[in-house]
Parts: structure tokens; C-alpha cells; sequence
């Protein structure tokens, strides 16, 4: 049973009944493509069209006996449609149909996957330019460095996912193609005119060349595309995890108001939609792992690739596409706090302006050894408990006094410093707009 957070659109995609009716829209094509090749009767195609279906318990039972999938499916195929189903599967082998559907779902997965991985950088791009002003402490090795803009950080988020999203639709566009070249790729009981209808009429294009499969590195691409929209997904959602500690309470996940954080402990408010999405993401990669070892196959093909494809490829798409739509819901109702950012950067003392007044004392004249000396010792002091902040305890310096007047000691802790290269860097990812409401997060 699919539960309401699997989205059953992608798990469609899927799922047993669809592909089975590409396997039959395979071999209905493929028949059409021979009557235009005046190699079957119009009569058997019209035939075919109105009886092929398939008998999904008659398939397993004759699975159960052949142990073979495909050889099933053509048999209960058969017993449907009669006498002209002769003309089916003719010339073809079992990876024609296998490959060319999978071509189909993962060209269907991937559209999926990038309408709803578009709705969900519209709405970081809207939280970059809401906070494009907002001050929050920026941090190196979980330790507080130089304040920076909100919405820079979100600028970055939404750039990463662009990327993600940019790999993935040439990953998908790599993978969804099909082949019907025969046996070993060499179209000897084939015409490539069938190939070209078949995949024409699917909507896909056909491999430019093939064996008795599909190369496996665009699988493997697209597996490994989803593997990095996953990373880059659970970094940001790790951000959240960060950012909603006790201690810095910045950024927090929505929380419902029946919503319960922890069994014994009323008070918890635990970030666990940012934890799955950390979570899924190992998954996708231990995914693409197994995506790179079937890549090499024995010659022409064995099938050591099959089993674990009907396995990773499922459920990398649904994972990633549940992600994609979880994080979207995440992103959409953060509880986003600028009086504790604020509160966190008057915590520092004045100390993040350090780096700024090292290179204002370069530019006066000091080498950077002595600026550094100066620059250290006075912040190694405003970090003692008691003493004064970082502003006065640098003043102290006839050094810095001598070098520095009042307004430019100043402007070294004003915030605005700090955020003013925030529009340049919008202007050059192409934030031009107005932010507008975002009603799908």
C-alpha cells in the first residue's frame, strides 16, 4: 500500500500495471511499423489492437513454469489475441520491450521529478529575496566567522538546486531512450524503421546505438543525478537541523499545532523532516553505487544488472521524488527568526569584524604579520568574560588610533558592510524580479 507521503503519481510510473501496457503499446507499435513495412497484413494489426491484453494471473502462473518474464507475457498475450500473434514480437527480443519501457518511466519519472524540483526553487528563490536584508552570523567549522545576508544563504541554496536540476534533465534525457535492434543490437531479423516508430510513438528517442541493451552508464547517470539532487537536498535540510539547535534557534521547521515532538518529553520540538531527508538521501547514493557496477556486463549482455534495476530504479525515482516534495513543504513553512540572529550576532561582541579591521590596517601601511598580531591579541581579549567588547578593546591599540580614524573603526562593525555585495551577487544569478507568493510550498 502506497501511504499519502509516497505520492502516488511517481509510484504509477512504476508500478506492475504500467508497465505491463508499455509492453503491450511496444508490441502493438512494433506491428504497425511492420505493416507499413508491408511485412504484415493490415487485417492481423486490427486484430491485435482490439484483443492484446494481458491476463496478469494467467502470466504469473506461466512465469511460475518457464521462469521467464517476457516469454509469460507474450504466452498469456497470445491466448488473447489468437492466430496473429504470430506477427508479434517479430524479430524482437526480450530487452527490446524491457528497455524501451524502462525508457519510458524514467522519461516520465524525470519530468515528474523536475515540475516539482521547479516549484521548489521558486520558493527559495522568493525566501532570498524576502530576507535579502536580513542579517544572520555566517559560520566556518560550526563557528561563528562574518555576518552575511539570509538571503544569500538561501541564494545558495537555490543555485545548488539549479545545478541538481540541470544534471538531472541531461541524465533523464540520456536514459529515456529505447531500443528494438534485436538480439545483439545488429537489427538481423529488424528493420530500423520499426525502432524509429516504436520509440516515435512512445515519445522517446532511440538509442543511437545499442547491443542486446541499453548502455548502462545512462542509467547509472541518471541514478547518480538523483543521488546528487538528494545530497544537496539533505545539506540544506543538515543547515535546518544546525540552525534549530537550542543554543542558536534561528531557523526552525514548522510545527502543527496537534503536532507532538518527542513521547517522553513535551517540550521537544525535534526537526525530523530535515532528519529523513538526511536519511533518504544514503539511500540514493548506496543507489547510484549499485547504478556504477552494472555498467560492466559480460559482452553483449548477461543479466546480472536486472534484478538490482527493478529494485534501485523504482525507488531512487520515488525517494528523490518524495524528497523533492517533502523538502518543498519543509521550505515553505520555516519558522524563520531575525530577532535571534540578531541576538546571536550581539552575542559575538563585536568579535566578527576582526577580519575587517585586519584588512583595514593592510591597506593603512601595517604588514599583515603585525596587523594580525594586533588584530588577534585584542579579540583574544574581548573573548574573556568580563572584559570589553572587541570595538574597545581594539581601540585601545595607538597603533590602530594612529592608522584608523573614528568613522572608518566604525563602518568595520556596521552591518551593512557586511551585506552590501548581496544585491550583486542576486543580480548576477538573475533575481530581477519582485518576489511573488508561492502557493505550492
Amino acid at each position: 500500500m502506497i501511504d499519502r507521503y509516497t505520492y502516488p503519481e511517481m509510484a504509477d510510473v512504476w508500478s506492475d500495471e504500467t508497465r505491463l501496457a508499455l509492453w503491450v503499446k511496444i508490441e502493438i507499435e512494433a506491428v504497425r511499423a511492420w505493416v507499413e513495412l508491408g511485412r504484415v497484413p493490415e487485417s492481423a494489426l486490427a486484430v491485435i489492437e482490439a484483443e492484446a491484453a494481458v491476463d496478469t494471473e494467467r502470466m504469473k502462473e506461466i512465469e511460475e513454469a518457464t521462469h521467464h518474464d517476457v516469454i509469460a507475457f507474450l504466452t498469456t498475450l497470445g491466448e488473447n489475441i489468437g492466430p496473429e500473434a504470430r506477427y508479434v514480437h517479430l524479430g524482437m527480443t526480450s530487452s527490446d520491450i524491457l528497455d524501451t519501457a524502462t525508457g519510458v518511466q524514467i522519461a516520465r519519472a524525470g519530468h515528474l521529478l523536475l515540475d516539482e524540483l521547479d516549484k521548489l526553487t521558486d520558493c527559495v528563490r522568493i525566501l532570498a529575496l524576502e530576507h535579502e536584508e536580513t542579517p544572520i552570523f555566517g559560520r566556518t567549522h560550526g563557528v561563528h566567522a562574518e555576518p552575511m545576508s539570509l538571503g544569500l544563504k538561501f541564494a545558495y541554496w537555490w543555485d545548488e538546486l539549479g545545478r541538481a536540476g540541470d544534471m538531472l534533465a541531461v541524465a533523464v534525457g540520456a536514459a529515456a531512450v529505447g531500443k528494438v535492434s534485436g538480439a545483439v543490437g545488429t537489427y538481423a531479423n529488424l528493420d530500423p524503421l520499426v525502432e524509429e516508430r516504436v520509440c516515435k510513438a512512445l515519445e522517446i528517442h532511440p538509442a543511437q546505438i545499442s547491443n542486446q541493451i541499453v548502455s548502462r552508464d545512462r542509467h547509472a547517470r541518471y541514478l547518480s543525478a538523483l543521488a546528487v539532487l538528494g545530497s544537496v537536498i539533505a545539506r540544506q535540510a543538515l543547515e535546518i537541523r544546525l540552525l534549530a539547535r537550542t543554543e542558536t534557534a534561528e531557523i526552525l521547521e514548522g510545527f502543527g499545532k496537534k503536532q507532538k515532538g518527542s513521547s517522553a518529553m513535551p517540550h521537544k520540538r525535534n526537526p525530523i523532516k530535515c532528519e529523513q531527508m538526511c536519511g533518504l538521501a544514503r539511500l540514493l547514493r548506496a543507489n547510484a553505487a549499485a547504478g556504477m557496477e552494472n555498467i560492466e556486463l559480460w559482452h553483449e549482455r548477461d543479466i546480472s544488472h536486472s534484478s538490482v534495476e527493478r529494485i534501485i530504479l523504482p525507488d531512487s525515482s520515488i525517494i528523490a521524488h518524495y524528497m523533492v516534495k517533502r523538502f518543498a513543504g519543509v521550505v515553505g513553512g520555516l519558522d524563520i527568526r531575525p530577532d535571534a540572529m540578531r541576538k546571536n550576532l550581539e552575542s559575538s561582541r563585536g568579535l566578527f569584524a576582526s577580519g575587517t579591521v585586519l584588512t583595514l590596517l593592510v591597506e593603512a601601511g601595517l604588514s599583515r604579520d603585525d596587523a594580525y598580531e594586533i588584530v588577534q591579541s585584542a579579540a583574544m581579549r574581548a573573548r574573556t568574560e568580563g572584559s570589553p567588547p572587541f570595538r574597545d578593546e581594539i581601540a585601545k591599540s595607538r597603533r590602530v588610533r594612529e592608522l584608523l580614524s573614528v568613522e572608518a573603526l566604525e563602518d568595520a562593525f556596521s552591518l551593512d558592510r557586511h551585506l552590501k555585495g548581496t544585491r550583486a551577487v542576486f543580480e548576477r544569478l538573475g533575481f530581477f524580479s519582485e518576489p511573488t507568493e508561492c502557493g505550492e510550498c
